[in-house]
């Protein structure tokens, strides 16, 4: 990929946006489920318990969601197109059989009540909202791997469209399907067909996109394995830091409260920062040279600051009209989550820093350095249980939530930017 002078921030913004309205589309959905669930009788056990799930999902299905970045660092022909594709299925296949281990044998309480804490009818709940997603890794699967191929392609605007398409489906899939599920299933059950609906666009549109039959740069199933599995398994151990914290606040005295409060949070998270994670996918599409990557640093900067001041927002000015009238919260709910919500502030701006940083350790190919930061993260929530477990704070659950969210992105973003200093360092001394 070439491009004329240097990267400019119209040039970001085009690719970008289309990217970040996807992301927010996507969102919409998990705010549109929330929403739904919220108007139901029991709606405590029904957030709480597709709150559980979906976090247990994404730790579960997480392996899968970096397709569409091996996808885009990786395939240059049909060669390595066939190397992708076998690295999809056999993730797809690990995860479902592990959605079907939790959501259909004894490992699910043990998991649920042992692990995790939550009570039993929250429990149940989130076991049949996960036994209705033990299909969706595959349809994830094949959709980010389109997604790579179209975004490659420098066609995100599809990419916007399909999700488009699935927010659409949604609220027909909601209204069809409250006949025959309730609560967290019929959570499930929407997002399932939604984004089947989404994968079937995207693969239509990827069957135009042009690949060539071989490449001089391509590489083999092996070498394609051995680039993605790092990647993998540290996208699985990102997912640990919302699973540790659902451990941490659901043994709190109001612990169902803040199960609820924090799944609506997440929400918000995934609709207003979530778009930052695509600054990892720009890096590896657009930068060419240093001063390319200090283009998108101030790009990120600008967006990740819009991203923030619309959060506080949400949590203030706008509390009663979006997360009263709008999600139908009540009022002890919206007041409960009014200043942890407007804490999230920070979370867009160290979202962006991390996935920048994330965009550029895969492009040096070091991609075991992003399981190790990880790593250090879940550990540093691991002590934080601990901590909690010896010392309990005086705080509602949601507010320790939050506060250990933030500290775990910010202990990221310090030990990435540490190795990237630490690996640059030779290069200075040598260009002297």
């Amino acid at each position: 990929m070439t491009h004329s002078g240097h990267l400019g921030q119209r040039e970001i913004a085009l690719f970008f946006f289309p990217l970040l309205l996807n992301v927010q589309l996507m969102s919409v959905s998990h705010s549109v489920i929330n929403a739904f669930l919220a108007r139901q009788h029991d709606y405590i056990t029904a957030l709480a318990g597709f709150s559980v799930a979906m976090v247990l999902h994404l730790f579960l299905a997480s392996p899968s969601y970096q397709n569409h970045t091996v996808t885009i660092a990786m395939v240059r022909g049909r060669r390595s197109l066939r190397g992708t594709l076998r690295f999809v299925v056999l993730v797809a296949c690990y995860v479902s059989v592990m959605l079907a281990l939790v959501a259909f044998t004894p490992i699910g309480d043990l998991v649920l009540k042992r692990f995790l804490g939550v009570p039993d009818e929250i429990a149940a709940a989130a076991r049949s909202a996960l036994g209705m997603l033990v299909a969706l890794p595959f349809i994830t699967g094949f959709r980010g791997l389109f997604q790579g191929l179209v975004i490659k392609a420098r066609r995100t605007a599809l990419v916007s469209i399909a999700t488009a398409v699935r927010i659409g489906g949604l609220f027909l899939f909601l209204a069809g399907g409250a006949r025959l599920f309730a609560g967290a299933e019929l959570g499930a059950f929407a997002l399932l067909a939604c984004v089947a609906t989404e994968t079937i666009f995207m693969g239509a549109f990827a069957w135009r996109c042009e690949i060539p039959e071989a490449s001089a740069d391509e590489k083999g199933t092996w070498e394609i394995l051995r680039f993605a599995f790092p990647l993998a398994y540290s996208s699985c151990l990102q997912q640990t830091i919302p699973l540790l914290i659902n451990a941490i606040i659901s043994r709190l005295p109001d612990g169902p409260l803040a199960l609820a409060a924090f799944g609506v949070i997440r929400g918000f998270l995934f609709l207003l920062a979530g778009p930052m994670r695509n600054l990892q996918q720009a890096y590896l599409t657009l930068v060419e040279t240093a001063g390319d990557f200090r283009a998108l640093v101030r790009f990120s900067c600008w967006v990740g600051g819009t991203l923030a001041l619309l959060l506080v927002i949400t949590a203030w000015p706008l509390n009663r009209a979006i997360l009263g009238e709008i999600m139908g919260l009540d009022p002890g709910m919206r007041q409960y989550i009014a200043l942890p919500l407007a804490a999230c502030a920070l979370y867009p701006l160290l979202y962006g820093a991390a996935n920048l940083l994330r965009g550029w350790f895969t492009g040096q190919h070091r991609t075991s350095l992003l399981g190790r930061s990880t790593i250090y993260k879940s550990a540093l929530l691991l002590l934080a249980w601990g901590l909690l477990t010896l010392w309990p704070l005086p705080l509602p659950g949601v507010a320790i939530a939050i506060f250990l969210l933030l500290t775990a992105e910010l202990c990221e973003v310090a030990y990435l930017q540490r190795q990237r200093r630490q690996l640059l360092a030779p290069l200075a001394q040598g260009s002297r």
